[in-house]
């Protein structure tokens, strides 16, 4: 990673937001892939949201359809409304999206109400330790990122757990949140690593130090990525291992497997460090997020550049 102290937190904030939307893009026609199938296909490493599998070329996924329902909710109710934002993602998958989480959808479609849901999927299931409540998390680390350590890893605990009821994935979007707060203020969040895990609840700092650590990579991971801790270790892996934005993503994708959501981890934290001037044009113009449920929404760069500046500058302040 090459640290840019001359971005400003303007650009950052963008660069977070529109950065995991790009990585979204970017990995979702190559989703459940082997590993090498980016290079395979761009193999001078210069790649294109080229869509394919279902999506259309630009097209965000589920991962950044819920990250934009997040952000709208905190700054339409002044705040983390859980109820509300629990109903939001209802309406969202009652509205067919094209892909949704296989727990996700349980989850909202089970019937329960907000504050059950997640629990008694996971008591029924005994697993919900899957990614999606990271893949959602840079406009919620945005808008929280004012408040400091502690303040911002609790307010993802909380979102994190209208969806997943397993406290490692609360803790995963919860280091998320940390590394994207340090990295707007122009620092290297892999250096906040640490601190963060300090934070992190006894039971599962262990296993998220190893995966966290600086000699770890894909190779050693023992589940699939579609679980939280090689998704945010393939994250963090490359961010440490690359040196400019597009060949942090270029190489999150390139590991295969969950990659729409790998890379859109990928990109929320490295769009952070990079800033938005970092996200290849050619990207960013044909970059899109529709909304189901919510008729013909349907944003763009620019859309997600607006909702960023507000959630940066609308969010609450340490006291």
């Amino acid at each position: 990673m090459t640290h840019r102290e001359s971005v400003g937190r303007g650009d950052r904030v963008a660069g977070s937001v529109v950065g995991s939307a790009a990585g979204d893009a970017l990995g979702a026609p190559f989703e459940f892939g082997p590993a090498g199938v980016f290079a395979a296909r761009f193999p001078d490493g210069v790649g294109t949201l080229c869509g394919g599998g279902g999506w259309d070329p630009g097209e965000a996924t589920d991962d950044t359809q819920m990250a934009v329902l997040v952000g709208e909710s905190l700054l339409e109710r002044g705040g983390p409304d859980l109820p509300d934002m629990f109903d939001r993602f209802r309406r969202w998958a009652a509205g067919g999206p094209k892909d949704i989480g296989l727990q996700t959808e349980d989850v909202l479609t089970n019937g329960e109400p907000w504050y059950l849901a997640a629990a008694l999927h996971f008591q029924l299931n005994g697993r919900a330790a899957g990614n999606g409540s990271l893949m959602r998390a840079a406009t919620s680390a945005v808008y929280f990122a004012h408040t400091g350590r502690p303040a911002t890893m609790e307010a993802a605990r909380r979102i994190a757990a209208l969806t997943h009821g397993d406290r490692a994935a609360w803790e995963g979007t919860a280091v998320l949140h940390e590394l994207i707060r340090v990295a707007l203020t122009g620092h290297n969040p892999l250096a906040a690593v640490p601190g963060a895990l300090a934070e992190v609840h006894t039971d599962h700092r262990s296993r998220w130090a190893a995966v966290l650590a600086p000699d770890w990579h894909p190779g050693l991971a023992t589940e699939f990525n579609g679980a939280v801790w090689p998704c945010l270790g393939t994250a963090l892996w490359a961010l440490r291992t690359t040196d400019t934005f597009e060949r942090a993503l270029a190489a999150a994708v390139d590991v295969g497997g969950d990659t729409d959501t790998v890379a859109a981890v990928t990109g929320g934290l490295a769009g952070a460090v990079y800033g938005i001037e970092a996200v290849p044009d050619r990207w960013t113009r044909t970059l899109h997020v529709p909304l189901p449920g919510y008729g013909d929404r349907r944003l763009a760069t620019g859309d997600l550049i607006t909702l960023a500046a507000r959630l940066d500058a609308e969010g609450p302040r340490a006291t």
